[in-house]
């Protein structure tokens, strides 16, 4: 059962922009209090605990697992001469000290950079870190949320994905530690073909607010899970994503305000920067 810790704390704040009087307030924290005993909120780390060390490195994902997420979030991309690594973007530019695609630069090139600088001195020398890396130094011990960042343009990264959780025993469900995403759902047809253990889910931009049922269905033949931009998430797209048979885990929440609403929208997981806002301790009995 999750918790998110800072509700009691500061709730006249947090609830001020769901209701406007302090009767109203007290009605919709009874509702978010009574969601959170019913069921269990996944807590994602968002790139590792991207509010609080820089993304994608190793640094942001043992944050992550220190701060008792359920799971890291991480985006799988390839590099020149075939190794699977850890970035977000399709290019060096903004989280290293380098330049160019990934895909067109070697992963030596890569591994020289420098992915830590740009959010802070103290983790300068921050390496890209490799998707093995991370499967060898977290496996058995968080759960782990596999982007595939732009697979078209990485061809057989699928295969490379799965060759690489097989290899360490990691393709057989195992209280769903390992979940597989990506917004290009032929991809993820691909991968449930090669994994078919494997969760799998469907990322979903701001243009599917207005998905249909028959949409969902058609997600729901390869896919467990429904992802979407926190921003078009409402009670009924999350009543329908369950109607499917799926789960939805929304992305991106940055603000305990943005955490709270969601959870109160009755979602099963929130992707966020920061896990303090969706807590992984039990509710004590006082």
């Amino acid at each position: 059962m999750k918790r998110i810790v800072t509700v009691l704390a500061g709730v006249g704040i947090a609830m001020s922009s769901f209701a406007g009087t302090a009767a109203a307030e007290q009605v919709e924290l009874s509702s978010i209090v009574s969601k959170q005993e019913q069921q269990k909120m996944i807590n994602v780390a968002h790139r590792g605990a991207s509010g609080h060390a820089p993304e994608n490195t190793m640094a942001a994902f043992h944050k992550g697992f220190e701060m008792k997420a359920d799971y890291i979030e991480i985006d799988v991309q390839m590099t020149k001469d075939g190794e699977l690594v850890a970035i977000h973007d399709t290019t060096v530019d903004r989280t290293t000290n380098g330049t160019g695609a990934v895909g067109s630069l070697t992963f030596e090139e890569i591994r020289k950079l420098d992915a830590g600088s740009w959010f802070g001195t103290e983790f300068a020398g921050e390496q890209v870190p490799t998707f093995e890396e991370i499967l060898d130094a977290f496996r058995g011990k968080i759960g782990i949320l596999i982007e595939l960042k732009a697979p078209e343009l990485y061809p057989g990264i699928e295969e490379k994905v799965a060759e690489a959780l097989i290899e360490r025993n990691l393709h057989h469900p195992n209280n769903e530690k390992i979940i597989i995403q990506s917004f290009n759902h032929e991809s993820m047809k691909t991968s449930k073909e090669l994994l078919p253990n494997v969760p799998h889910g469907v990322l979903a931009g701001a243009s599917w607010a207005d998905v249909t049922d028959e949409q969902l269905d058609e997600f729901a033949a390869y896919a467990d899970y429904f992802n979407p931009n926190m921003n078009i998430v409402t009670h009924d797209l999350v009543s329908d994503v369950h109607d499917s048979g799926m789960r939805i885990y929304p992305y991106t929440s940055r603000s305990q305000e943005q955490a709270l609403r969601l959870f109160d929208l009755g979602v099963d997981g929130i992707i966020t920067d920061y896990t303090e806002h969706v807590y992984k301790h039990p509710v004590k009995n006082s």
